[in-house]
This record gives structure tokens, C-alpha cells and sequence, in this order.
């Protein structure tokens, strides 16, 4: 028996063990039901239904535009494959910023809609009031400081956050207050390696990096990225594990011209 398959279901219960006794977490992103079924039975430990669909699914430059109805679409289509992994979804942007009624609301109906098992949400103390509305409700969160793509136009760019001392101060805080408030984990996104550790030895729950180090307690990555079917995005801390692109353009190709020579079907092919 594989190791995988010893766990019926994570739970953020098992992620924090995980942690405890110094066991990485394996961390992908998924947005349909047939990616999510081999995404989960090749053992990964949580799937984020990522705001990235928007990028990835839908073309929008930034993760902005994509709405909530989309993402429980995304997320209902992710639960119908998935076995073990713990299914975390990311409120998109406008859903819960500034109004915690509207931030409990959009939580609810991810979770009832799409039968997921936690929420992300971006920001620190300036969403501190909708975490913990979100948290009073039972609805589990998992945090997300650093890099925020939702807030990217605040930014101006895509670089490497909190190398100043200052902004670094800052994410620590709202690390310890995300924990302190009751979130299960904390996603930290383009921060300095040694800020990550840091962090992660501070905290008792578990951080997860993406370009952030490996001293993060998991690691996540976007999973059209590193399964090489989006070859345009290519950032430092992207390991591409396949070139899905290639091949599955050869095989387009290959049917293209088998049906144009009258290949396909054949005799064995036909009835």
C-alpha cells in the first residue's frame, strides 16, 4: 500500500500533524473535475481551487475579473473528483474586502454550493474583521500574505515582496494575527527565503510557500504551470515537471492529419 492512500481524507487536523512532526505538505492548484481526479490520486495533500482560473481558465491577465459564481463553479466541478486532498477555494477579489457580512456570505455559499472544505482569503489586519466573521461562522480559512495577487494594481508589480525591513515587520504580524484569529494555515507568496523561515518557525500552524524557499512547511504551485501547458509564465520558482504542451500539440497534429488522409477511423475504429 502506498503511503497516499493510507489517509481516507486530509482534514487541517491532519495538515497541523503534518507540520508537527515535520512532514511537508504537497499543494496544487485545480479548476475542473478531470484535472482534480489525477491531481488527487497521484497523492497530493490539498488542492486549491486558485482565483488563478481567471489567468489560467478564462485568459484575464489578472486574477480580478473572475466572480464568485465562477469560482464555485470551478470549485462544485474540483469536490466531484477529488478523494483525499483537502479542497481549499479562494474568495475572489470584491467578495469579501471591506464588508464581513459580504465576506460571511460569499464563504456560505462556497461552501454549501460547492461541498469544499475551506476558504483563502489575501490581506492581513486590513481584512482582520472578515476572517474572523468568516472563522466565527466555523467555516475554516487559510491565509495568504506576501505577494496578493488581488491587490496587484496596489503594487504596480509582480516582484519579490517584504525585502524591506519595514514590509517584513508587517507580514510577521499579520502572520501571528492570522493564527492568533484562528486560521489553519498561512499561503506566503514571493518573500525572501530567509523571511519564510522565519515565519514558519514563529507560527504553530503550517505555511505553505510558492517562490518563497523551501522553508516553508508545504509547497504550492499553479499546476498548468508546472505541468508545462502554460509555457508563458516563467518565473525563478517554477520547476516545469512535464511539457504537456509539446505533447499534447503532436498529438493534435497527429489527428489533424490522420482525419485529412482518411486515417482515422479505420475499419477497427468504425462499426
Amino acid at each position: 500500500m502506498s503511503v497516499h492512500s493510507e489517509i481516507k481524507r486530509i482534514t487541517t487536523h491532519i495538515l497541523q500533524e503534518m507540520k508537527n512532526r515535520g512532514e511537508k505538505i504537497s499543494c496544487l492548484t485545480a479548476y475542473d473535475y478531470s484535472m482534480a481526479r489525477i491531481v488527487d490520486s497521484a497523492g497530493i495533500d490539498l488542492i486549491l481551487v486558485g482565483d488563478s482560473a481567471s489567468n489560467v481558465m478564462a485568459g484575464h491577465e489578472t486574477t480580478l475579473p473572475i466572480t464568485l459564481d465562477q469560482m464555485i463553479y470551478h470549485a462544485s466541478s474540483v469536490v466531484k473528483g477529488v478523494k483525499r486532498a483537502l479542497v481549499v477555494v479562494d474568495i475572489p477579489f470584491g467578495s469579501y474586502q471591506g464588508n464581513s457580512s459580504e465576506a460571511l456570505r460569499s464563504a456560505i455559499r462556497i461552501m454549501k454550493e460547492s461541498g469544499a472544505h475551506a476558504v483563502k482569503m489575501e490581506g492581513g489586519a486590513e481584512i482582520k474583521e472578515s476572517i474572523t466573521r468568516v472563522l466565527s461562522a466555523g467555516i475554516p480559512v487559510m491565509g495568504h500574505l506576501g505577494l496578493t495577487p488581488q491587490s496587484i494594481y496596489k503594487f504596480g508589480t509582480y516582484s519579490v515582496r517584504a525585502k524591506e525591513e519595514e514590509e517584513a515587520n508587517k507580514l510577521i504580524d499579520d502572520a501571528l494575527m492570522l493564527q492568533e484569529c484562528g486560521a489553519f494555515s498561512v499561503v506566503l507568496e514571493k518573500i525572501p527565503a530567509s523571511l519564510t523561515k522565519l515565519v514558519s518557525e514563529k507560527l504553530t500552524i503550517p505555511t505553505i510557500g510558492i517562490g518563497a524557499g523551501a522553508e516553508a512547511d508545504g509547497q504550492i504551485l499553479v499546476v498548468h504551470d508546472m505541468l508545462g501547458i502554460n509555457k508563458e509564465f516563467k518565473p525563478r520558482f517554477l520547476r516545469r515537471y512535464a511539457d504537456l504542451d509539446t505533447i499534447m500539440h503532436q498529438a493534435i497534429s497527429q489527428y489533424v492529419e490522420d482525419v485529412k488522409a482518411v486515417d482515422f477511423p479505420s475499419d477497427k475504429e468504425s462499426y
